[in-house]
């Protein structure tokens, strides 16, 4: 078993799936406050 050196492992894959979830987190966010404004403005 290869031995675990702190500070060596390459993260760049790990960080650009967390920017990728953050993305898709923030258009859902975005896209249901929008659906809820639209509710709220029409709902007649």
């Amino acid at each position: 078993m290869a031995e675990h050196k702190h500070g060596e492992m390459d993260t760049s894959t790990h960080e650009k799936t967390f920017e990728g979830f953050i993305r898709a987190a923030m258009i859902v966010a975005g896209l249901s406050i929008f659906v809820l404004i639209f509710l709220a403005l029409f709902n007649s």
